[in-house]
């Protein structure tokens, strides 16, 4: 689904604030799907988003641990998918990120580095801004990354309320992923999480609503291979 947004919209619609979340809750990974939140660490605030930018909840979402989470195998370059418990409807971003844990991923809070293999950013044409906003996000483990475990951590970045009036939301999930294949040849460019989101982003602070011709995504670049 495409979401549109004129740049000769009203003001009115930057100061929303109907109330409107969804969750990451379900992973596929190849052609298998698995139940409800089965190797995806579940949170605690239900499908409410994380704001603080300072906050470890940046991570994998408020009480969300690998405790009581498995891992699961995956081959480097299979395709994998998050599904919501509903389609995305706040416009913004979405952005991957792995992280890869020093030991198993059930035990890694996810306070080492992290890199971007992939960002869903808007289309721009004719005067305004396309979304995919959708239920079902798909791409696939990088081939050439390390073998290991790892966090595989997906994130919606909702700028539907502009910063500063509004203050836009993350809609995260994270993924426990034993990864085999790979060729060990990548270099990405790493962040810190929190760290790798500021309030002086321009992707953090855009008004979708005002002058709205280009779009840069927080965070570093997505790894290409």
């Amino acid at each position: 689904m495409k979401s549109f947004t004129s740049l000769a919209a009203v003001s009115a619609l930057a100061v929303n604030t109907v109330s409107a979340h969804y969750i990451f809750q379900q992973l596929t990974a190849g052609t298998t799907k698995f139940d409800t939140f089965q190797y995806i660490r579940k949170n605690s605030n239900y499908n409410s988003p994380v704001t603080d930018l300072d906050s470890n909840d940046l991570r994998c979402n408020v009480g969300a641990s690998g405790s009581d989470t498995e891992t699961t195998e995956m081959t480097a370059g299979e395709s994998f998918s998050f599904t919501l418990d509903t389609a995305v409807y706040h416009q913004g971003p979405i952005s991957i990120y792995m992280s890869k844990a020093p030991g198993a991923a059930a035990e890694y809070t996810g306070d080492g580095e992290w890199f971007k293999i992939k960002d869903f950013g808007p289309t721009f044409n004719g005067g305004s801004a396309s979304w995919d906003l959708e239920q079902t996000y798909t791409y696939e483990i990088p081939k050439c990354v390390e073998d290991g475990e790892y966090l595989l951590r997906i994130q919606s970045l909702a700028i539907h309320n502009p910063w500063p009036a509004g203050i836009p939301q993350f809609y995260i999930s994270c993924a426990q992923v034993k990864v085999t294949g790979g060729s060990g040849s990548a270099n990405p460019t790493y962040a810190l999480i929190p760290g790798a989101f500021k309030e002086t982003d321009p992707g953090y602070t855009a008004n979708i609503y005002n002058q709205f011709t280009s779009y840069e995504v927080p965070g570093p670049e997505p790894l290409t291979c």
